[in-house]
């Protein structure tokens, strides 16, 4: 399974391209911030197994409810139903669209890199995943997460300095 680290970087990365990339109006920084908040927010089943788990004996709930496509539909849903409504000053309607982003990219990213998702829990209990990872050979298989952390901070922050001057804050 990936790390938490690359979970929320990649959807800040994702964001940010888009962002920088894509869009004419440009939106807050803060956007960017909730889409790598998200990209962990599949990951909550973890803490919520731990407190349960600690009360009652309990089945692992790890990549039940969380990881299916319903959570970053139903995200993407609530993006239309509270348009053109704010909370706090955020823009609901780009704070649930960055929300249905960041938790797509974590399964996306189950999906592909390690393990595997029931997409279409509990309607099926079909897992899907491609898990490259274990095709790797075994001593890349150790550090690949680790090393993908590091070169994707790197990268970022070339990026971010090379698009936004980020020393100049420094």
């Amino acid at each position: 399974m990936p790390y938490a680290v690359t979970h929320v970087l990649i959807a800040i990365i994702i964001a940010d391209i888009i962002r920088d990339y894509f869009l004419k109006k440009k939106f807050s920084l803060i956007y960017i911030l909730i889409a790598g908040i998200a990209g962990l927010l599949p990951d909550i089943d973890i803490p919520i197994y731990w407190i349960i788990n600690s009360f009652t004996n309990i089945p692992d709930i790890h990549r039940a409810f969380t990881h299916t496509i319903f959570l970053p539909l139903i995200l993407f849903g609530l993006a239309f139903i509270f348009k053109n409504k704010k909370l706090f000053k955020l823009d609901l309607k780009l704070t649930f669209l960055m929300l249905s982003l960041g938790t797509f990219i974590h399964l996306l990213l189950d999906f592909t890199l390690a393990g595997y998702i029931v997409l279409f829990y509990p309607v099926s209990y079909t897992i899907y995943g491609l898990n490259l990872v274990q095709y790797l050979p075994s001593i890349i298989q150790e550090t690949f997460f680790p090393s993908l952390d590091a070169v994707l901070l790197i990268l970022w922050l070339i990026h971010e300095e090379v698009k936004h001057k980020i020393s100049d804050f420094i």
